[in-house]
């Protein structure tokens, strides 16, 4: 998993929860195809990392 390092060096928060989140928005983008990754010789993960990032997609966490 390739991460950008300049942001995840300034990322404050749980870095367990922005891995996961990645992963679970690369895999929503394989699923629909999303052409943001077709278009990107990046790795699906690092597209996503990318867009949480930059806050272009957000996350939470769902209490039980």
């Amino acid at each position: 998993m390739i991460f950008p390092l300049e942001q995840l060096v300034e990322f404050n928060d749980n870095i367990y929860e922005i891995t996961v989140a990645s992963s679970r928005r690369a895999y929503q983008m394989a699923k629909v195809k999303d052409p943001e990754i077709e278009a990107n010789y990046d790795k699906d993960v690092c597209v996503a990392a990318k867009q949480l990032f930059n806050h272009k997609v957000n996350y939470r966490i769902e209490e039980d």
